[in-house]
């Protein structure tokens, strides 16, 4: 069915029905420029196949598919080669806009610094077809909160102003989670929380917020475990240090 929707917009389309199949068609990848790779495969692991066709070929788009409600796999994939996502069950609509933006996006590899891959740099990535970067951020003098806007593009589509809105209570509760009144990373903490939450929301819903504003309402189990994340991190380089 993936190959039929591709098939249908003018792509030249082939597929495999494991992994080893897919690297011996692959071979150094002259002759493709994306590969759908789905993490769930028969044999190989999705990303081992993934580290070897970065290994072949750095310039290919790399497009992890899971069926997994979150993004924890993205991390590992984006330090293995891969800066686009698509999240199962998917339309067409999605699977053709996914593939037209990692086409068209300009190719970077992420650089590996261990805070901005905890960050995650979702602004590198696509995700059900969306990409997007930070416009600007402030914080609102009377309510306290941290607002970040972000231009969020898709494909054909015009791009979108998107607002998250992290309230003041939301970052007392981050540092009454973490014991400390003094966070790591500075603003750049809250930026990333504003990150995760809306390329979270992009993941789940391959749409965006309604009204082009998503207001993180409290601190969930996956922005909890992100931030163990984080911590686990900044722990670790200044042991190093």
């Amino acid at each position: 069915m993936i190959r039929l929707a591709l098939e249908h917009v003018g792509y030249v389309v082939d597929t495999a029905s494991d992994g080893q199949e897919g690297l011996a068609k692959f071979a150094e990848g002259v002759e493709w420029d994306a590969v759908l790779l789905d993490q769930r495969m028969p044999g190989m692991p999705g990303i081992e196949v993934l580290r070897e066709i970065y290994r072949r070929r750095p310039a290919t788009r790399l497009i992890m598919i899971t069926a997994f409600g979150t993004i924890d796999l993205a991390l590992e994939a984006i330090q293995s080669g891969a800066a686009d996502f698509l999240r199962k069950p998917f339309t067409a609509q999605t699977l053709r806009a996914a593939v037209k933006s990692a086409l068209e996006r300009e190719h970077r590899r992420m650089t590996a610094v261990p805070v901005d891959l905890v960050c995650r740099e979702f602004t590198r990535t696509t995700i059900n077809g969306y990409s997007f970067d930070l416009i600007e951020m402030h914080q609102d003098e009377e309510s306290e909160d941290h607002v970040c806007d972000f231009s969020v593009t898709r494909a054909n589509d015009e791009p979108a102003k998107v607002r998250v809105i992290l309230p003041s209570y939301v970052t007392e509760l981050v540092k009454a989670y973490t014991d400390t009144e003094r966070l790591p990373f500075g603003n750049r903490l809250w930026q990333a929380m504003s990150e995760e939450s809306l390329a979270n929301f992009l993941w789940q819903n391959a749409e965006l917020p309604p009204d082009n504003l998503l207001r993180i309402e409290d601190l969930s189990t996956s922005l909890r475990e992100w931030l163990d994340k984080v911590l686990t991190v900044e722990l670790t380089q200044n042991n190093a240090r």
